[in-house]
Parts: C-alpha cells; sequence; structure tokens
C-alpha cells in the first residue's frame, strides 16, 4: 500500500481525469457493449478496467486495494497520456474520445 500522502495524490489525480459519476459510466458502458439484439447485464459491460473503475467510483478511500490503487495509477497516465486535460480533443475525434470515455473521462465534459 502507498503512504498517505501518495494515496491522497492519487485519488485527486484520479478523480481529476475520471470526470463522469459511476451512472455515466455504467451506462456508456451498456451502450458501448449493446448491439442490434442484445443488451449485456450491467455488471458484464464494458472493458474489465472500466468495470474496476466504475467498482472504485463506488468506494471510499479508506476501502481500496492494491488492484484498485494500480487501476487508478493506469487510468491516471491513460488519460494525461492521450490528452492535455487544458486542451481537449476535438469533438470529431470521435474514436479518441470513446477510449477515453471507457476509463470514465468524457473529453467533451465541461
Amino acid at each position: 500500500m502507498t503512504d498517505a500522502l501518495e494515496l491522497d495524490a492519487l485519488w485527486e489525480d484520479f478523480h481529476r481525469v475520471v470526470n463522469m459519476t459511476s451512472q455515466e459510466l455504467a451506462a456508456w458502458l451498456r451502450v458501448r457493449d449493446a448491439d442490434e439484439n442484445a443488451e449485456p447485464l450491467p455488471d458484464e459491460a464494458g472493458t474489465s478496467t472500466g468495470q474496476h473503475v466504475l467498482a472504485i467510483l463506488q468506494k471510499r478511500r479508506t476501502d481500496l486495494t492494491d488492484d484498485d490503487l494500480r487501476v487508478m495509477h493506469r487510468v491516471v497516465d491513460t488519460v494525461t497520456a492521450r490528452t492535455d486535460l487544458e486542451d481537449e480533443p476535438a469533438a470529431e475525434d470521435t474514436r479518441l474520445r470513446h477510449l477515453l470515455m471507457t476509463v470514465g473521462h468524457d473529453p467533451l465534459k465541461p
């Protein structure tokens, strides 16, 4: 486990880059995996990382596991590497937007 200062910094960074609520992320994961014939079960929709982000959003800081911390680091790194949070991607970049939304970051959300 990390020390308290590192945990605080990671918590803040994670919640800065994950700008979708748990409800928004859950809905996006279901829509993303739905097709014209079926919609997945809520706990089976989306990627394993997307599902893990959703679980983290529903936890308190004190309940985080080492696995949660690894996922949080990966999400922060992914979002910051793919976009400059000060200069979000253009609306036309749908593929990048959908990739980022899968880990809880909607670049078009204010």
